[in-house]
């Protein structure tokens, strides 16, 4: 019985810990030219600048999937840094006052015969507490 016990103490101990990095974690959805609030981490960022977008066209077949790259503006108490995120993952994300940031969905999505307004994108952007 006691060992039972024990486990569950155990379980809800470390089952707590989970939960609270999970919800340290948020999506921010800003569009071009304009900003919004990582409201848990107390962090601002705006959407400064679509770079490149060499994406594959969603109605192609490609061999690489191509690589979006966009400019961020994040500040927290006063202190602000810009920062490059690429849709391609293998090229990182970046660290700012304790915080990861990484670039998960950048909307809409080329087509090959349709031409994008630069002032259309949105970002979806990870914010999380870098370990």
């Amino acid at each position: 019985m006691k060992l039972i016990v024990l486990n569950l103490l155990i379980l809800f101990a470390f089952g707590s810990f989970a939960v609270q990095g999970a919800q340290a974690a948020e999506n921010v959805r800003v569009q071009v030219n304009h900003q919004a609030r990582a409201a848990r981490a107390g962090i601002r960022v705006r959407f400064v600048e679509m770079v490149e977008d060499s994406r594959c066209p969603t109605d192609v077949n490609c061999i690489q999937a191509g690589n979006a790259k966009i400019t961020i503006e994040v500040s927290k108490n006063g202190r602000s840094k810009t920062l490059e995120l690429n849709t391609n993952s293998m090229k990182g994300a970046a660290i700012f006052a304790g915080y990861r940031f990484e670039l998960r969905r950048l909307t809409p999505e080329p087509r090959s015969n349709v031409r994008i307004n630069r002032n259309g994108y949105v970002a979806t952007i990870r914010v999380e507490r870098n370990r």
